[in-house]
């Protein structure tokens, strides 16, 4: 599959097909309304998670979902392929499994062969009360805590991420709390995250210049244009918890996450998605300091 993406630079403009396993849910949600797989796994918006259960299940029902998704920046490139099951809209469970190819950053550390960095994310989410969607006349928002058990394979960067005391596991916990106002088609999120993990966990979790837990902060907002089209954005702050002194600063600092996206249900069934990527400096002792901005796509079926 890598090998076909990268063959076509307009293969970023392009949406990864998706298949899932026919669920015991029965007539569903409305579209959209259960968001996308986010780049963990879980449902959400496609950095950041929501408190909706995935998938087409509602009460009494039991859903599958499976997502692929590529992304590229200027100096990387990232696969993701995911399921998810949803049940009693209650309860989620996710897997996840991230290949990022690393360009510049690789081939600068281990050699011209370069570097691919792989990881999984087991995920649970539990919906603890209120209803993002049926509780329209309420200000109440469904409120739901996320646990993703993260293991990197960093392969020849492994010795590296060692000798800057990072781990390669790590498990962040979250909280979020999701609105959609039907009227005007507007839904906000905001989740809380406690985590150690480095540019999400590819350069490992905790490190030589913090190796505590951090309450990071991640918003998302989206306007529904019609019942089958959204268009939003989401902000994900990082932790920086790797130093390393260079001529420029820390060639190891991390940015704030950012993406501008549309999303667009052909069916219930089916959800494709497009977004502008702004993940800021990754190790920019190695590409120059520059911002890494890009393209996301992403096909997910659900039921």
């Amino acid at each position: 599959m890598k090998n076909v993406l990268r063959l076509h630079a307009f293969a970023l403009l392009s949406l990864s097909a998706a298949y899932a396993p026919i669920a015991q849910a029965s007539m569903g949600k409305l579209v959209l309304t259960g968001g996308i797989s986010s780049a963990e796994g879980t449902a959400g918006g496609g950095i950041t998670p929501w408190a909706m259960i995935g998938t087409q299940a509602t009460e009494k029902e039991l859903g599958f979902a499976a997502n692929l998704s590529y992304g590229h920046t200027d100096d990387y490139r990232i696969e993701t392929a995911s399921v998810m099951a949803g049940w009693h809209e209650r309860v989620e469970f996710s897997l996840a499994h991230q290949t990022l190819d690393t360009g510049i950053t690789g081939r600068t550390l281990v050699g011209p062969q370069g570097l691919d960095l792989k990881q999984t994310i087991v995920g649970a989410k539990v919906r603890l009360f209120g209803d993002a969607i049926l509780d329209a006349d309420s200000l109440m928002p469904a409120v739901s805590v996320g646990v993703q058990h993260k293991r990197l394979d960093a392969g020849e960067l492994s010795p590296t991420l060692r000798s800057l005391d990072a781990s390669n596991t790590g498990t962040d916990v979250y909280v979020s709390a999701t609105k959609l106002f039907l009227k005007p088609g507007l839904l906000v999120n905001a989740t809380l995250r406690a985590t150690k993990a480095n540019q999400n966990g590819f350069l490992g979790f905790g490190g030589n210049a913090n190796d505590d837990y951090e309450l990071m902060s991640e918003f998302s907002v989206a306007k529904l244009i019609r019942s089958d089209l959204a268009v939003g954005m989401e902000y994900r702050f990082m932790p920086n918890n790797l130093r390393l002194d260079t001529p420029n600063g820390n060639g190891l600092a991390a940015d704030s996450w950012k993406d501008l996206f549309i999303a667009w249900a052909p069916s219930k069934n089916l959800s494709l998605t497009a977004a502008y990527v702004d993940f800021g400096r990754i190790v920019p002792a190695t590409t120059q300091g520059r911002d890494q901005t890009g393209f996301y796509v992403s096909a997910q079926l659900t039921f």
